[in-house]
């Protein structure tokens, strides 16, 4: 078998010493441009490949990153994440995933196996999590943001958004448009902070409007379409179904729509379906789907940017709050009129 190159190796090719090397792999900002040439080519020309482990004894950093998210099954979070890993392969830095399928006990070990492999630093979902969580953290020194949610006690680094606001803004559309017999499709709410802020929006719009959501009208779903159109079954079979019905995200919106071209509902004529995330497929539905834009995207970069400033010794506000908005399109309307 050959013999894997060597930082010796790479020294010799490049014509430099194994300090310079070492330097470029752990500090490549400090090395001179011409030098840096000559050891990339070098670490080209012979397949080099840093020792992890031996870089992370030296400079006390395994220049991995950890994010723990609900669900591998949901496109908003892959969009994000995906974001989140760009940003950091610039910075050279590697990622390691992990889900929990929202179990927080599981969410702890799951941090536990990240922290137990040397993540230098974490990003989580939502600011709902076992105390047992925040304790290993403040234990290791270890930098962590939130994100897909907003703190507004200025406890917890944060970069999301308000889910609560959003969610007021889609309920508030709807009554202004006509709409008082208002259903909601939320997804489970135990040990999830987004959906029970989102269902808390919706009832506060009504509220303030004199309405209410009543308890015929409101359906806790775990998000998957095939359940977004169990929840629209059973409100279509009310005495007096909603007109407009709010789900707490796209793929339960999207259920719900398929539900209703199943029946033989008009979609918008007969009820109005408003979703939650703008995947890239609401704006091809047929009717396309009303939604509430996630910058998903942009808080990926941005959670990025926060964990390495902190370990990069630079200040950043430990607070970004993004803002969402809402994408108006075919699947709402005045109730009983066209669009």
């Amino acid at each position: 078998m050959k013999k894997a190159p060597t930082l010796e190796d790479v020294a010799r090719e490049a014509g430099v010493s194994t300090a310079s090397v070492s330097r470029y792999l752990n500090m490549p900002d400090l090395v001179r441009p011409l030098r840096k040439e000559k050891i990339e080519a070098a670490i080209a020309a012979l397949g080099y490949v840093p020792h992890g482990a031996a870089r992370a004894l030296a400079s006390q950093r395994t220049h991995t990153i950890g994010a723990v998210i609900p669900t591998l099954d949901n496109a908003i979070f892959a969009r994000g994440v995906q974001s989140f890993q760009r940003r950091l392969h610039a910075d050279s830095f590697t990622l390691l995933l992990a889900s929990f399928d929202y179990d927080l006990e599981d969410e702890v070990r799951q941090v536990d196996a990240l922290l137990t492999r040397g993540v230098d630093a974490l990003l989580l979902v939502g600011c709902m999590h076992s105390p047992k969580i925040y304790e290993r953290l403040d234990k290791k020194g270890l930098p962590y943001v939130h994100t897909w949610a907003f703190d507004r006690s200025g406890d917890k680094p944060c970069v999301g958004f308000d889910n609560r606001l959003a969610a007021r803004r889609a309920a508030s559309y709807l009554i202004d448009i006509g709409h008082s017999a208002v259903a909601l499709i939320a997804g489970i709410t135990d040990g999830n902070d987004r959906a029970s802020e989102r269902a808390a929006g919706v009832r506060e719009a009504l509220e303030e409007r004199g309405l209410a959501l009543l308890p015929e009208y409101y359906i806790e779903k775990p998000y998957d379409v095939s359940e977004g159109r169990s929840a629209m079954r059973q409100l279509l079979a009310q005495d007096v179904p909603p007109t407009a019905v709010i789900c707490g995200n796209d793929v339960l919106a999207l259920g719900a729509l398929l539900e209703c071209q199943a029946r033989g509902v008009s979609v918008p004529r007969d009820i109005s379906i408003t979703g939650f995330d703008d995947l890239p497929l609401t704006s091809h539905l047929q009717p396309s789907l009303t939604t509430l834009h996630v910058p998903a995207g942009e808080m990926g970069r941005r959670a990025a940017e926060y964990l390495l400033a902190r370990l990069g010794d630079v200040p950043m506000p430990d607070s970004t709050e993004l803002e969402v908005g809402l994408i108006v399109r075919g699947t709402t309307a005045p109730p009983g009129r066209q669009k």
